[in-house]
């Protein structure tokens, strides 16, 4: 599961100091302020509480396939991102592409993380080189790619992996960062940047009141200027108390603002493949049941009057703005 840590860890409040000067020398685009909340610009009252439950790590293993599609088609998962680079990422991409009224982004992937099960990147080697650890498989951590690797690589690697959902029939609706590579640095984060405005999608971004605690408000106001189109809240600090899966969630959902929030999961199914990858495939199977098969959860959702959306009028809402 990806680890919970400081959204600008590793000396990024200063670093993130120079994100705004790095944004503004890409981006041209014409002004479009963000005064109203999202809601509300979907076309929603102010009032309204609306919420995407995005699926991580998808195409990981089969396991977490089976989980989103399980939550998408009977529960309540709205949308889900695809690591690409992974084995089983061909058959959530051929699922995509035959239902193309499901919500599918890019979990953008330059790490392979555990022990045994590993994946190379989707870009040819000899163009990403510093990627690849010894073994050629992606770096298992960030500080270890931001180490060997530059944002340039990282771009090449990221353009690839949209590029391959695309070129697989997947309808992409927006892009995040698998363990936060292309977030935890400002030149990488104009990376991340430059990928959502080449492409043009939305990007999974940290809630002011995060960006406001790291001493950048300004951040979210300056990127929405160029018509990026990111949630209200995200569900993020609040990790730093999650211990059982069901209490965590039923709080969030109980304590979720008007306007867009996203939370994001790991949901798999409890295979026996699963529990050889991760250590934490109890917690990834009880969020899948959390989220596709519990009743109360289902209830709370409907009492609280919560509306479930997917990224996909994100992406519409962006494009319209941007007219590409």
């Amino acid at each position: 599961m990806q680890t919970k840590k400081n959204f600008l860890s590793g000396g990024m409040p200063l670093l993130f100091s120079l994100v705004i000067v790095l944004v503004n020398s890409l981006l041209l685009s014409p002004v479009f302020g963000q005064s109203q909340l999202l809601s509300v610009r979907l076309g929603y009252k102010p009032t309204d509480k609306l919420l995407i439950v995005n699926c991580d790590d998808v195409g990981m293993c089969n396991a977490a396939n089976n989980a989103v599609i399980d939550g998408m088609e009977n529960g309540l998962i709205t949308s889900g991102t695809i690591m690409t680079p992974c084995p089983w990422a061909g058959a959530i991409e051929d699922y995509a592409k035959s239902h193309p009224e499901k919500d599918f982004g890019v979990h953008l992937t330059h790490t392979a993380e555990w022990r045994f099960y590993r994946w190379g990147p989707v870009a040819p080697k000899d163009r990403v080189k510093g990627l690849c650890d010894p073994e050629g498989f992606l770096w298992r951590s960030v500080e270890e790619v931001y180490a060997h690797s530059n944002p340039a690589e990282a771009l090449t690697e990221g353009r690839a992996q949209i590029k391959k959902a695309l070129a697989a029939g997947v309808l992409v609706t927006h892009i995040d960062s698998h363990m936060g590579t292309m977030q935890y640095s400002p030149e990488y984060f104009k990376a991340y940047v430059q990928l959502a405005m080449e492409f043009n999608l939305p990007l999974r971004m940290p809630s002011q009141s995060t960006m406001e605690k790291f001493k950048q408000p300004e951040l979210r106001s300056e990127l929405s200027k160029q018509g990026i189109v990111f949630t209200d809240h995200f569900v993020y600090e609040e990790l730093d108390n999650y211990k059982e899966v069901k209490p965590f969630w039923t709080s969030i959902i109980k304590n979720l603002k008007p306007g867009v929030t996203e939370l994001f999961i790991h949901a798999s199914k409890l295979t026996d493949e699963l529990k050889a990858i991760t250590g934490t495939a109890e917690k990834r199977s009880q969020e899948a049941a959390c989220f596709t098969s519990d009743k109360d959860i289902r209830q709370l959702i409907q009492d609280q009057g919560v509306i479930l959306i997917g990224y996909r009028p994100l992406m519409e809402l962006q494009r319209k703005l941007r007219k590409l």
